[in-house]
């Protein structure tokens, strides 16, 4: 008996994404293959307690070179780890999990929490992310169109 394969869901280097127990409808991220874990924008980084579990509050720009506009979030806490940037600077970063949307397709990912304001996008979506369940076609953009969740 033969399997058959399950085709790949082809990504572009740039895709639309949504982070929905954020309230983040719609940001733009970099598919980076060189990233081991995926990376959130986010700034005003503060842990806390919720009974015994360890959540953290942090505020995002969801939009590209727009300040004016910004997201509180709150999400338990999965972790804190060092993590190499790609200058091969080493931050501690708290780690979250959260459902991302790309596409049709919904993917419960971890993300580390950092300070993107310098870079052009504000969320990366590493491999581990991506799971062998795309595959990246570096001269596309925005293949898989829009998240249908509301926009801000």
């Amino acid at each position: 008996m033969t399997e058959t394969a399950t085709p790949l869901i082809t990504l572009g280097w740039r895709e639309w994404a949504a982070l929905p127990e954020l309230a983040i409808p719609q940001i733009k991220a970099k598919i980076d293959t060189g990233a081991r874990t995926s990376a959130l924008h986010a700034y005003a980084i503060e842990p806390y307690h919720k009974g015994a579990a360890r959540w953290v509050m942090f505020v995002i720009h969801p939009k590209q070179r727009r300040n004016d506009i910004f997201v509180e979030c709150h999400a338990p806490i999965k972790d804190r780890r060092l993590v190499s940037d790609s200058g091969g600077h080493k931050q501690h970063r708290y780690v979250i999990e959260t459902p991302l949307i790309i596409g049709d397709l919904t993917i419960i990912t971890e993300m580390t929490l950092t300070n993107r304001d310098s870079m052009l996008f504000r969320m990366l979506i590493g491999r581990t992310t991506l799971n062998s369940q795309f595959m990246i076609d570096p001269q596309a953009s925005y293949l898989q169109g829009k998240p249908s969740l509301p926009a801000i």
